[in-house]
């Protein structure tokens, strides 16, 4: 039916736009909530008279954004230097002193450190694996290579490898395969994050555009 096919082609059209604007706003406001909560700490030590000041910072909206970003720059800027290292030391090292909070921070950081360094190839490189049996391939991303003790048992050509579920790609699988049984994909990373994503609806040479075909050479007119 028209009316079937015309709701259809109109949900392709918002439901892009209506989840995105939906994880904005839901960040806004999970930012928001933090930077007012802050604001009400302040409250507690300041006095009354900046009270009205606190309660407009509150009903800006978009304000925790902001603020988090002029932290981070800040931040950034901080230790770019060799006196912001110093203290970044300092704080790693009072961090991995803690019981319990150890583990968690030290994990954390080494993934962060492996995942947003630009000397680190994790998530560089897209593959295509078997899994979860022979014969079935699927999508996946090299993380690095085994190390340690992992790396004496299983040797030196292996690959750590990251297969993302669909269509929910921040779970997974980490797996530990030979570089024989991969084959390495030509596609950026974020193509094959959409291949994931739309569980092979959207192929990533989806929005590739053919050329044109040339006109065929046009044939010599005869003169009487």
């Amino acid at each position: 039916m028209p009316i079937k096919k015309y709701l259809l082609a109109g949900l392709l059209v918002w439901l892009p736009l209506a989840i995105t604007v939906w994880v904005l706003m839901w960040l806004i406001g999970t930012l928001d909530s933090v930077f007012g909560s802050l604001l009400t700490g302040l409250g507690t030590v300041m006095p009354h008279s900046q009270d009205a000041l606190l309660e407009t910072l509150r009903a800006m909206h978009g304000l925790g954004v902001l603020m988090v970003l002029i932290g981070l720059l800040i931040t950034g800027a901080l230790v770019s230097n060799v006196a912001g290292r110093w203290w970044v030391k300092q704080w790693d090292r009072l961090f991995t002193h803690i019981p319990i909070v150890k583990s968690i921070y030290t994990s954390v950081k080494k993934v962060s450190d492996t995942l947003f360094s630009s000397n680190g190839n994790a998530f560089r490189k897209a593959l295509l694996v078997q899994y979860p049996h022979a014969g079935a391939w699927t999508i996946a991303f090299q993380t690095g290579s085994p190390m340690g003790e992992v790396a004496e048992q299983l040797g030196e050509d292996y690959l750590s490898i990251y297969v993302p579920t669909t269509p929910n790609p921040t779970s997974g699988f980490f797996l530990m395969v030979k570089r024989s049984d991969v084959r390495e994909l030509d596609m950026s990373v974020d193509q094959a994050l959409t291949y994931v994503i739309s569980m092979g609806a959207v192929a990533p040479d989806a929005n590739a555009q053919p050329e044109p075909a040339a006109p065929p050479p046009s044939l010599p007119t005869k003169r009487n």
